[in-house]
């Protein structure tokens, strides 16, 4: 096993709130070890593939469109409840979460250890900012981002 981690934050800063998952990583700087791969993805499935080949784990930060939208509130995720909840889901992004874990799992790229941070969102509109209720809810999605980062490390020390 690599006992590489690798972070990613799937989004567009250009989007508003879909710039959660960027912001999340930005914010992780320095709060994580050496080591950890922090990366930015559109969150096209080849490219998230590539990015986490060889990971023994990887941390994914997404932004989530739920109906009724409740901006703020955090979930975390195992790979399989974010295929199911993602799946068919509204996304600024050409295909979800959902399809490229599907992909993932049709081609045995899963990595051995996966954990999606979410966040649900609501003003995804070109040009605009993260709204208040997802800037407000930032710190604590980042602090649970780093904890699955330090748990990660932990687990592998164990091995």
């Amino acid at each position: 096993m690599s006992r590489r981690v690798v972070v990613i934050g799937v989004g567009n800063p250009l989007r508003g709130d879909d710039g959660v998952g960027p912001a999340a990583v930005e914010a992780l700087r320095g709060r994580v070890p050496d080591g950890t791969v922090l990366a930015v993805s559109d969150g096209e499935p080849a490219r998230m593939l590539d990015l986490w080949r060889g990971a023994d784990t990887v941390v994914v930060v997404e932004a989530l469109r739920a109906r009724p939208s409740r901006p703020g509130e955090l979930h975390t995720l195992t790979a399989a409840d974010a295929a199911t909840r993602t799946a068919g889901t509204a996304s600024t992004h050409a295909l979800g979460l959902g399809e490229c874990l599907a992909l993932a799992e049709a081609l045995d790229q899963l990595p051995p250890s996966l954990v999606v941070h979410a966040m649900e969102v609501a003003d995804v509109e070109l040009g605009a900012r993260l709204s208040e209720a997802v800037r407000s809810a930032l710190p604590g999605l980042t602090d649970r981002v780093a904890a699955s980062v330090w748990q990660a490390y932990e687990r592998n020390h164990e091995r």
